[in-house]
């Protein structure tokens, strides 16, 4: 049997993208009992205040504060890393890092390492995610760092209004065909590869054009998540 440590999940934003990363947890590993999978320390918070509010609309509250709280609860439950799989909340990446001293397994960062790994210098990476993913430049900087570039959807408020939808009514038919044509989009503008790079939208993954090289933020996190937690 592998050695297995306990990972900290920063959850609840939202409740579907949790759960969905759990699912995909026990997909990776070919176990034979209980004990062979990954051990979860979860911290189910889905009163993390919206970063929505607060990066598009100026009106809520900083969740950085809430986000360290949540870090250090983990740490101090027994976890060796982090991991969040909510795209948009790696904008207060910081704020965890500086809460702790286990590592955060940042997805951002790992979808640039894959992006560059998989398309080297010059290469065109879209991403499918909110508007405020976008606003926060957080895959352009980590794309740029590594000589690539970021291809966006034109229509943010449709990208918004369909991550609500889903929030509210999970995978409908119009958020699919929303992100079906925004994938599209990108593949006519050259993107050689795209994100879903947001929890919702990795809800409805399989809803990407037809031909395009797509991978979801959360399966990267997974592959992670198995590796460090397997790590002597």
């Amino acid at each position: 049997m592998v050695v297995t440590h306990p990972i900290g999940i920063l959850g609840g934003m939202g409740p579907e993208a949790t759960v969905l990363l759990q699912q995909k947890l026990i997909k990776a590993i070919p176990a034979r009992d209980d004990n062979d999978h990954i051990p979860l320390l979860i911290d189910m918070n889905p009163q993390v205040p919206s970063r929505i509010a607060h990066l598009i609309e100026g009106t809520g509250k900083d969740p950085g504060p809430t986000l360290a709280a949540m870090a250090r609860r983990l740490e101090s439950a027994g976890a060796v890393a982090l991991a969040m799989p909510c795209n948009t909340a790696h904008h207060y990446a910081s704020a965890i890092v500086e809460a702790v001293d286990i590592p955060l397994l940042n997805m951002v960062e790992l979808a640039a390492d894959h992006a560059y790994a998989t398309l080297g210098v010059g290469g065109r990476v879209g991403i499918l995610a909110s508007p405020a993913v976008r606003r926060t430049r957080l895959f352009e900087l980590a794309l740029e760092a590594r000589g690539l570039s970021t291809i966006w959807p034109d229509d943010d408020d449709a990208m918004l209004a369909a991550i609500r939808a889903i929030k509210v009514n999970g995978p409908t038919q119009a958020a699919r065909d929303r992100l079906l044509a925004a994938s599209a989009e990108q593949a006519a503008k050259g993107a050689e590869l795209q994100f879903v790079a947001c929890s919702e939208f990795s809800i409805i993954a399989d809803s990407v054009a037809p031909g395009v090289r797509a991978v979801d933020t959360i399966d990267l996190l997974t592959e992670a998540i198995v590796q460090t937690s397997q790590a002597t």
